[in-house]
C-alpha cells in the first residue's frame, strides 16, 4: 500500500449527494479477476458517453482536474453496495483523499484499509473548500496528514480530525496484514509460551 504523508495536487468539487459505488465504478468493471484497469472505470458514465466519447462537460475530463489528486465530495459519498473495487479504481486514477462532510460506513472503511484518506469535515469547511477547488487558479491544495492539516491555495488551513491507528497504517502503508505483521515479534512470543504451557495442542 502507498504511504500518504503529504500530498500537494489538484482537487476537484464532485458536490452531489448520495453517489453510489455504482456510479463510482459502474457493475461492468466488475467482472475481472483482478484489479487492473480499474481507473478506466471511475465515474465511467459521468466521463463518457454512450458511444465511448468524453463528456466534456464533467469536471474530470477538463484541464487542470483530469490531474486530480483529491475530491472534494457531496454527502453519504460512497454510499450502496460494498464493492471495495469503487476504491481501487479510485486509487488507481490517482485519488488520494475524499473530502466532504459524509461517507458511507462501509465505504469509508475500505479507503482506509486501501491508502485512501477520507476527511470529514463540516459543512462550511467542505463548502469553502469546494468553492475554491472549483476555480482553476484556486483548486491545488496540500494534505499534510502528519500535520492533520488541508493547506489552501488562499493561504489558510483546516485541521481534520482521524483515529490514530487509521493514521499511522496510513501513513505506513500498511493494509491489515502489514500492520498485524508490525507485532509479529510478540506474536511469535505469545505462541511460544502458550504452546510451552499447553503442548498437547502442538
Amino acid at each position: 500500500m502507498q504511504p500518504l504523508s503529504k500530498v500537494t495536487g489538484v482537487a476537484a468539487a464532485l458536490p452531489a449527494a448520495n453517489v453510489d459505488t455504482d456510479v463510482i465504478m459502474p457493475k461492468q468493471f466488475l467482472k475481472g479477476v483482478d484489479r487492473s484497469g480499474l481507473d478506466f472505470g471511475v465515474f465511467h458514465d459521468l466521463r463518457f458517453d454512450s458511444h465511448g466519447a468524453e463528456r466534456a462537460a464533467f469536471v474530470l475530463n477538463r484541464p487542470p482536474w483530469r490531474q486530480a489528486s483529491f475530491l472534494v465530495v457531496g454527502p453519504n459519498f460512497g454510499c450502496g453496495s460494498s464493492r471495495e473495487h469503487a476504491v481501487w479504481g479510485l486509487g488507481q486514477f490517482g485519488i488520494r483523499a475524499l473530502i466532504g462532510t459524509s461517507f458511507a460506513g462501509i465505504f469509508f472503511d475500505n479507503c482506509a484499509r486501501n491508502g485512501l484518506l477520507g476527511i470529514a469535515l463540516d459543512e462550511a469547511s467542505v463548502r469553502r473548500i469546494s468553492d475554491l477547488a472549483s476555480d482553476p487558479s484556486t483548486c491545488k491544495l496540500t494534505v499534510d496528514l502528519p500535520e492533520q492539516r488541508i493547506k489552501l491555495a488562499d493561504g489558510s488551513s483546516v485541521g481534520f480530525d482521524i483515529e490514530a491507528g487509521r493514521k499511522q497504517a496510513l501513513v505506513l502503508g500498511l493494509d491489515a496484514v502489514g500492520a498485524t505483521l508490525q507485532d509479529s515479534a510478540a506474536i511469535t512470543s505469545f505462541q511460544q509460551s502458550y504452546l510451552a504451557e499447553n503442548p498437547w495442542l502442538a
